[in-house]
């Protein structure tokens, strides 16, 4: 029957012929952005300064100086130690989806040519979360800025504890913070630098004990989500609860930095923290 039939659309193929992938809606301001934009800014937005998530290589290539930057322990990748479900076939999805063996990229490399070891984690794989691989990766490069005297510096991106390998990955929480414990009986500088989202067994470890805590603005900063908190303590939570402005007005946050000037707050902290040469 004809009112089953659906008219054409005017300006027949429509958006069909429309390249995919190349905008990205700001969720703050609304903008339209050219992803070529995006990278050209940081992945931040010149209409309003909102902060997109940023991959881990592009970040590091943001804070190392040039061709500083030798990756350690890339090749470490997870296990199934508690046999869940489909875990490795999920592993080997990401690893094929990201190009990275998982949620955090460690190397050594200079920053203002000062010798440091950098720790970068990405959310796109696994959401970030914390596994025995990224506990691993993380104490091996503090023990290696202890043993050649870097400052150590790591970048948190995650929702937390991976549950998939249960006791093992909680664990990961008490090994980073040995570890960086010796670090500072060392007499070493650790910088924390927290973006979004940073939450979770990550938030309650290593990502807020640095001798020197940053944040991205407006980024997530808390250990259970606002769901939670609320029906757990049948409060209303406070206006702007968690976000890295309100842990800036609580002392959680020492300084809340734009992604463009990091590399620039980074060298000149380690400036005044690393030990004069002897």
């Amino acid at each position: 029957m004809g009112i089953f039939n659906k008219p054409p659309l005017r300006g027949g193929r429509g958006r069909d012929d429309m390249p995919e992938g190349l905008w990205a809606k700001c969720p703050d301001c609304g903008a339209m952005l050219h992803k070529l934009e995006l990278k050209q800014h940081h992945q931040t937005c010149h209409h309003c300064e909102h902060h997109f998530r940023m991959d881990a290589r592009d970040r590091i290539e943001l804070l190392a100086d040039p061709d500083s930057f030798v990756e350690m322990d890339g090749d470490l990748v997870s296990a199934n130690p508690l046999g869940f479900a489909n875990y490795r076939e999920k592993i080997e999805g990401m690893r094929a989806k990201t190009a990275l063996n998982d949620a955090v990229v460690t190397g050594r490399l200079t920053i203002g040519n000062l010798p440091a070891v950098l720790a970068v984690m990405d959310f796109k794989f696994f959401a970030g979360s914390m596994g025995s691989v990224v506990g691993e990766k993380i104490t091996r490069a503090v023990e290696v800025a202890i043993a050649e005297k870097r400052g150590v510096v790591v970048v948190s991106a995650s929702s937390g504890a991976r549950m998939q390998e249960g006791m093992l990955s909680l664990m990961q929480m008490a090994k980073t913070c040995g570890a960086l414990a010796r670090l500072s009986e060392a007499g070493l500088p650790y910088i924390s630098v927290m973006t979004d989202p940073t939450t979770g067994g990550v938030t309650a470890s290593f990502a807020t004990i640095g001798d020197i805590n940053l944040a991205e603005p407006k980024c997530m900063i808390g250990f259970a989500g606002p769901r939670v908190v609320k029906e757990t303590t049948h409060q209303n939570l406070p206006q702007g609860f968690q976000t890295a402005e309100f842990m800036l007005d609580h002392g959680l946050v020492d300084a809340i930095v734009p992604r463009a000037k990091l590399r620039e707050r980074l060298e000149q902290l380690l400036s005044f923290m690393m030990p004069v040469a002897s």
